[in-house]
């Protein structure tokens, strides 16, 4: 920590009765009383340095009263210690300035009107000499500007016109600005490693260009002491200064402050609300820069205080971008109003929202409750939903942030399931808040189903067909099924369903392996009698070309040489035209008729027979 020592002359300040004297030859002609304590002063030298002395001292020789008068400071700003350090200066005595009592003595000075307009000699007032300290000292370093800007809350307003506090706020702000490459010396100077041990230095010294958050995640357990003013203040200059900070480390700087001052939900105040407030206003605007589960934890505080509907909505849309990093306790936001529900259903809503328009704007929603009675409803299933039962046992295509998300709601309705005050609406409105293509199976929306109809066992028989609505058979695993056809708890006209599609599925299942048998069979059969023809053409055509080959030796030998050779060459063009007409041929054999017509008419026999059964 940076100091300046004003004066050569030794301390003869003391002490007698409560009353401050200066030890002198002379006599005291001079008495000021400050809050409690009582000065003998001397004229002279007060009166040289301070223009406000000056003026009372004139103003109290005008009167007529013979007896000395004491001089009353009443608003004076600070205590007794910071006149005490003015008036040893004006005699000459050593006084010592430091982080800690410079704004004190600063103030002091101001109100004594120790500036040069009233100095008659050739050195510099009290005013200038400190104004320099905090210029080339304090404001230089990181810790000295931290202590400076903690002691101004003892007189703020005074702080404030004298501009001690808006340029601490700005050194501050630039002390965190600071790179990691640059010199070590002047990292030393602004503090940035001074809670590092000696070895660390050392180590950063030999790796100047070490990371930047490493080197920069201690000041905000520093900011962290300030009071709430000073500290939005602070991070607010920080956020808009040239240099540019990251994002995480001002939200890592914004998670100290809330822990140290927002300890819990039950040991709240009525200045819990402001530093929410604070902090909420303070988060940045980039994703992830802030943890879901720190946005999650101040929505609850948010939801059980008297915060702004507006704030509340900030972190909700700020904690729905990255809703697939939160995790089900995290959503169990408690909910506080006259509905008697536990938890917020409506904010969970919201973040899902806010969730699917941020990662997938164009993925429709699920479909509306018409929709679900309209397919949902009938009892006989097509060769189109037939289909659809077989993709459904496939890997979906569904987007793997989406597919969290929709297991993250479904074990949340789960949890909230057990809730007896919760609706059945506020229970569908967060199911169908899920799109069809997220869900590659319904077995935890089942659970969740079951858990609330047996909590909520006295419900109408309207609302819970409405419940089971939103429940898709077809996407149910053969073990969900079991347990689903045996629930008592469920309507009949689902579970009728239930076993349909399953029946459907066995049937599927047995179509397809007799149509696998049958094909390779034909192929079997196809391939037997392809091979004995082409056994039979190809000792046809030996035998041809034989015959042929032996007349042309014959007549090679009574012709000419040359005929001879010109004959050989045109009797063995028919020979080669049949060889490559073969291919063809055989391509055209392996073309097998597979009767589509007569597969569709067994598998629409096979619907037709299980609707009679239903």
């Amino acid at each position: 920590m940076k100091f300046m020592e004003l004066g050569f002359r030794p301390d003869t300040f003391y002490t007698v009765e409560s009353v401050r004297s200066v030890s002198s030859d002379l006599l005291n002609d001079l008495i000021i009383q400050v809050k409690s304590t009582k000065y003998l002063l001397h004229k002279f030298p007060m009166l040289s340095k301070c223009l406000r002395l000056k003026n009372l001292v004139s103003s109290q020789e005008t009167e007529t009263s013979q007896e000395q008068q004491v001089i009353q400071l009443v608003d004076f700003p600070g205590e007794t210690e910071a006149f005490e350090l003015c008036a040893k200066f004006c005699y000459g005595i050593t006084i010592t300035l430091c982080a800690h009592n410079v704004v004190a003595v600063r103030c002091a000075a101001e109100y004594l009107g120790m500036t040069e307009e009233v100095e008659l000699g050739e050195t510099e007032n009290l005013v200038q000499r400190l104004e320099l300290f905090l210029t080339s000292c304090v404001f230089k370093s990181w810790r000295d500007s931290f202590v400076t800007l903690q002691t101004t809350k003892v007189l703020p307003l005074w702080s404030e016109d004298l501009g001690i506090t808006n340029r601490c706020i700005e050194a501050i702000a630039n002390g965190v600005s600071v790179s990691p490459g640059e010199d070590f010396s002047r990292q030393l100077e602004t503090g940035l490693l001074r809670n590092q041990s000696r070895r660390r230095r050392d180590e950063i010294l030999c790796n100047a260009g070490g990371s930047k958050a490493e080197n920069l995640r201690w000041w905000g357990e520093d900011l962290a002491e300030l009071g709430l003013d000073l500290y939005r203040r602070t991070m607010v200059a920080i956020k808009s200064s040239n240099r540019k900070i990251s994002p995480r480390l001002i939200g890592n700087a914004l998670r100290i402050y809330a822990s140290k001052w927002l300890p819990s939900i039950e040991e709240r105040s009525a200045d819990s609300n402001l530093v929410l407030e604070s902090v909420i206003s303070l988060l940045p605007e980039e994703k992830s820069s802030v943890p879901c589960s720190f946005l999650l934890q101040l929505l609850k505080m948010a939801n059980v205080m008297n915060v702004s509907h507006s704030s509340k909505m900030e972190l909700a849309i700020k904690a729905g971008n990255q809703l697939d990093k939160a995790t089900v306790s995290e959503l169990l936001i408690p909910l506080s109003d006259k509905s008697g529900m536990l938890y917020d259903v409506d904010v969970v809503k919201m973040m899902v929202k806010q969730f699917l328009s941020h990662i997938s704007p164009e993925i429709r929603p699920t479909r509306t409750r018409t929709e679900h009675r309209r397919s949902r409803s009938e009892e006989n299933i097509n060769l189109e939903e037939i289909q659809e039962i077989r993709g459904s046992l496939s890997t979906s295509s569904s987007p793997p942030l989406l597919s969290k998300v929709a297991k993250l709601v479904d074990s949340y309705l789960q949890e909230i399931a057990r809730d007896v005050n919760l609706t059945v609406s506020k229970f569908v409105e967060l199911a169908e808040s899920i799109p069809d293509v997220s869900r590659i199976c319904h077995d935890d929306l089942y659970k969740a189903i079951d858990i609330y109809l047996q909590v909520h066992e006295k419900i109408e028989k309207c609302e819970r067909k409405t419940l089971c609505r939103i429940l898709d058979c077809k996407k149910l695993s053969v073990e969900a099924s079991k347990k689903a056809a045996q629930n008592e708890l469920l309507p009949l006209r689902v579970i009728v369903q239930i076993l349909f599609v399953e029946q459907a599925r066995a049937t599927i299942a047995t179509t397809t392996n007799n149509i696998t048998i049958n094909e390779t069979a034909v192929l079997k059969r196809s391939f037997t009698t392809r091979r004995e023809e082409g056994i039979e053409e190809e000792a046809t055509t030996t035998n041809n070309i034989t015959t042929n080959e032996t007349a042309v030796l014959k007549r090679s030998f009574t012709t000419r040489r040359e005929e001879g050779i010109e004959e050989e060459r045109d009797e063995a063009k028919p020979s080669g035209g049949f060889l490559q007409s073969t291919p063809s041929r055989f391509m055209a054999l392996c073309a097998i008729p597979r009767q589509p017509k007569k597969m569709l008419c067994k598998l629409l026999s096979i619907s037709r027979s299980l609707s009679q059964r239903i």
